[in-house]
């Protein structure tokens, strides 16, 4: 957009142009001077376990709840929240009061309904109704397809969750899609294909994440673009002799390919566990994802010569476009003001989310209630 005043009041911006007059000082306003910086939208991070993922390795692998500056810090505004394997210990009750939380603490937060079994758990007892009367849950997520811990689903379980996630979506005028979790299993998204080619569900409803985790897996991930899929790639890390691919070369790989620049978003993993498992699927290493994942595949995609035009819509249009977050995801009038300021070295120095400072220079000015 080039050398532009932005004008924000609440949590909206009101106005953007090459040049804005000054305004009253009785106004309260507050002018700050971002003269070589650039100024960029909230990241969106579409994969995120609030009430903290793990427990495949006992009650004390369970990673505690996420704290609002870990999310704040990392340069998300605007997060997605979920359960992973453990749907009994951890509840949708808990993850929406923690969506709910985050929200109250300065936030923009969503989460999905369900977590990677089936019978999928639900708040009010049917996918449906989740979405269409609680007012942070989007859709469903994260259904595990390919995976040991999954529940193994068949074409007719998932076929019954993406029409109920899809029909919800229609009446609510939300997301109304179904995250899927990749395992590294041989079925890859074999499923995927089976429903696309026989069900008459649209294909945007499917969005499967984890997809870079091996490499014939994401070669699979790129083709269901051109049927209508838009896939994740998760920021997690990428050790030598690794079967995956990081998140920056699976998005320079997307580039090269020359696909639909649309279809594709990143997310972190933020807060879940990322377990190694031995040929009798017992845990043998676990790491934890972190939300700074994001910003430092984007630097990293920046550092390889990519623009932000190139790269940047993988973490906030294209998100907020598939989630119908319409608010989201750009600098526009009538948006919601999350923004972030980088640096030359495109670090973040600045963050703010629905018009509040929360990150001045590069420190917490608005901690969550328990930090």
């Amino acid at each position: 957009m080039g050398r532009a005043d932005v004008l924000i009041a609440g949590e909206r911006v009101i106005a953007v142009a090459p040049s804005l007059p000054a305004l009253p000082s009785a106004l309260g306003a507050v002018e700050v001077d971002l003269t070589g910086r650039r100024l960029v939208p909230g990241l969106i991070d579409a994969h995120v376990h609030v009430t903290g993922g793990g427990g495949e390795s006992g009650p004390a692998s369970r990673v505690p709840p996420l704290a609002l500056s870990s999310l704040t810090l990392a340069g998300v505004t605007t997060c997605i929240g979920l359960l992973g394997t453990d749907g009994t210990t951890r509840t949708i009750a808990s993850l929406v009061a923690r969506t709910l939380g985050l929200r109250e603490e300065g936030i923009s937060a969503y989460c999905y309904t369900g977590s990677y079994e089936l019978p999928l758990q639900t708040l009010t007892g049917s996918v449906r109704s989740d979405i269409l009367f609680v007012d942070p849950i989007i859709g469903v997520g994260e259904l595990a397809l390919s995976d040991h811990r999954s529940s193994q689903p068949t074409l007719d379980e998932l076929a019954r969750v993406a029409s109920d996630a899809h029909v919800a979506g229609m009446m609510s005028g939300k997301a109304g899609l179904v995250h899927l979790h990749l395992g590294d299993g041989p079925r890859g998204l074999g499923l995927v294909r089976r429903a696309l080619d026989t069900l008459e569900i649209p294909a945007r409803v499917f969005h499967p994440t984890h997809v870079n985790r091996q490499r014939a897996l994401f070669d699979e991930a790129l083709a269901l673009t051109a049927r209508g899929v838009c896939i994740d790639v998760t920021a997690f890390p990428v050790e030598p002799n690794d079967p995956g691919l990081s998140a920056p070369d699976a998005i320079a790989r997307y580039h090269e390919a020359d696909l639909d620049r649309t279809r594709l978003t990143c997310s972190s993993d933020g807060g879940g566990c990322l377990p190694t498992f031995d040929a009798d699927g017992r845990i043998v290493a676990m790491g934890v994802g972190q939300s700074s994942a994001l910003a430092d595949t984007l630097r990293a995609l920046l550092a390889r010569g990519y623009t932000l035009g190139d790269v940047l819509p993988f973490f906030t249009t294209n998100v907020s476009t598939l989630f119908r977050l319409h608010a989201k995801g750009r600098i526009a009038v009538g948006g919601d003001a999350d923004l972030l300021v980088l640096d030359g070295d495109a670090r973040i120095e600045d963050v703010m989310a629905r018009g509040a400072w929360m990150v001045r220079a590069g420190k917490v000015v608005r901690a969550g209630r328990f930090e």
